[in-house]
């Protein structure tokens, strides 16, 4: 979960809005990169140019990988020292070499053949890697079997490559966290600006995809844990429906806002993964009847004129006005959306949370008690932990190890809550339904008759602070899709000092294609990404003579 915790920093003397919708590019898109072979720009590759390349035999699946773990050694824990990547698996190259060879025998299983991904290290794999959230207490855990998302992965031709470090247990361990810290991993930072965060909870795959480390990767959300991570690491990040994507096998925070997604570099890539990832699965009773709403293809769809017709209304209650350069960004996209035939209907407010006070960290605290004893009891009687009290427990006794930092009073507090036919509970959790759904999302884009809505996603990355953790703030827009199960999209909007602004657009159930297809058209628009160059810290000001 992200706690929606961002500092509003004064920041926007610095815009570098000159280059918003301009980023340096070559006539690829893409900028040169010290990889490659036979001249292949490993650096900012879509999934499409690999394949392309790997079908010319230019590139071999093998190499590919081969490449991204030298990109790993050379700047996860030396170079810039990112520490985004836990581990990666020593099977890698042996499964490249297996898909090579089907490649070579006729046999391409479609866009992620051959292709590595890295995933975030609360999801099974059932291999010689660790699944553990980033935890002291699951250090030596193996899974079983593989989450349906890995199978699903794995099913069609992709390398898992390792796994992604992320902020301990989701984020919800603590109130005081500093997101992209964990035991096992210690302190990710964003590859951007290096003293920045990276936000959380999917940190390390936020920071390793923005990096380079890999093609695409998987990450998953309960607040914000895909899109923030996403926006502060200027890629494309989707939080689908919940029941889209399969959760079993994931370690959880809570069922009713759980879900994995995709994150990429640019929204085709983003496509491609979701229609992989998803599928129903008798092992997670959300995803029954799923497929009738999903898609086959969602990149197939994606059409650079989508934005005309569209109804986009503004949700600027709460989410906008906060920081000037992220206004000036802001304002910037709105014009460029209406120039492309949008219909911006604003303002289109929410008030999902002007009626929640803690209703949804209620929801959290209980289930997270109720799902993650129900995972670790998944494990076997070989389990490091078999229950949330055995982790609690655990935490003190290696105290100097697994909380240096901040302690564990959220797990505290999920503990001492009871099953989840406590009235409490049931009372949180409709207020949510009622609030995030009913009258809100639902009621906002009936009554404006919206494809979706868009506002800016958060406000720039904040200073790593070890001592304090993350600042309370204000600019997080992921609540109200969050505790509704509904879909959201982030997509790069521009840059100020360096740091990654997004732009969300976010909807009802299901309507991940009209989300992709409007992100993709925003994207084509203004190119707004460009690689990270690993500044130390911000740069200074422009100055305005």
């Amino acid at each position: 979960m992200q706690r929606r915790q961002f500092v509003a920093a004064g920041l926007a003397s610095g815009a570098l809005r000159a280059g918003a919708f301009a980023g340096a590019r070559t006539e690829s898109g893409r900028p040169q990169s010290e990889f490659g072979d036979q001249g292949i720009e490993l650096q900012e590759a879509t999934l499409a140019e690999l394949q392309e390349w790997m079908t010319a035999g230019r590139v071999t699946s093998r190499s590919l990988v081969q490449q991204y773990l030298a990109r790993i050694a050379a700047n996860d824990r030396t170079g810039a020292g990112l520490c985004a990547v836990l581990e990666t698996n020593p099977d890698a190259l042996a499964t490249a070499d297996t898909l090579d060879a089907e490649r070579r025998a006729g046999h391409a299983r479609g866009p992620l053949h051959g292709i590595p991904v890295l995933i975030k290290d609360n999801i099974d794999t059932a291999d010689r890697m660790h699944t553990s959230a980033g935890s002291l207490a699951l250090e030596t855990s193996i899974a079983p079997r593989d989450a349906f998302v890995v199978a699903r992965l794995r099913e069609a031709g992709a390398v898992i490559l390792g796994k992604t470090n992320l902020s301990e247990w989701a984020n919800f361990r603590s109130t005081h966290s500093s997101s992209g810290w964990s035991g096992r991993g210690g302190q990710c930072r964003n590859p951007y600006v290096l003293d920045r965060t990276p936000s959380g909870s999917s940190s390390g795959t936020g920071a390793a995809i923005a990096a380079n480390f890999a093609a695409v990767g998987v990450g998953t959300e309960t607040d914000g844990s895909v899109t923030s991570p996403s926006a502060a690491c200027s890629l494309v990040g989707l939080k689908p429906t919940v029941g889209l994507v399969s959760r079993a096998g994931i370690i959880p925070i809570a069922h009713s806002q759980d879900t994995a997604g995709p994150m990429g570099r640019c929204v085709a890539d983003v496509a491609a993964l979701l229609q992989v990832l998803q599928g129903e699965d008798p092992r997670d009773a959300a995803t029954k009847g799923s497929a009738r709403r999903a898609r086959a293809d969602y990149a197939s769809a994606l059409s650079p004129d989508a934005l005309r017709g569209l109804r986009l209304g503004v949700a600027r209650k709460r989410y906008t006005g906060y920081n000037d350069a992220v206004q000036a960004l802001f304002e910037d996209a709105l014009r460029l959306m209406r120039d492309h035939g949008a219909v911006i209907v604003d303002p289109a407010d929410l008030v999902t949370e002007d009626h929640l006070k803690d209703e949804e960290l209620q929801v959290l605290l209980f289930e997270f008690k109720a799902d993650l004893n129900a995972y670790l009891a998944s494990l076997g009687p070989n389990a490091p932990v078999k229950s949330l009290a055995d982790v609690i427990a655990f935490n003190e006794r290696e105290r100097a190890r697994s909380m240096p930092y901040f302690g564990q009073e959220t797990m505290i507090r999920a503990q001492a809550k009871g099953s989840l036919v406590s009235p409490a509970y049931r009372r949180a959790r409709a207020t949510c339904v009622r609030w995030g759904r009913t009258l809100g999302i639902d009621a906002v884009m009936a009554r404006h008759r919206l494809d979706a809505i868009v506002c800016p996603t958060q406000a720039p990355a904040w200073p790593i602070d070890l001592a304090n953790g993350d600042p309370a703030g204000i600019g997080n827009c992921t609540t109200p899709a969050a505790i509704a199960g509904y879909p959201h999209i982030t997509v790069p909007m521009g840059f100020t000092l360096e740091l990654p602004i997004g732009l969300s657009f976010f909807g009802r159930a299901w309507s991940e294609p009209v989300l992709l297809t409007a992100a993709f058209a925003f994207e084509q628009a203004t190119h707004a990404r460009h690689a990270p160059r690993f500044l130390p810290t911000t740069p200074a000001p422009a100055s305005r003579g």
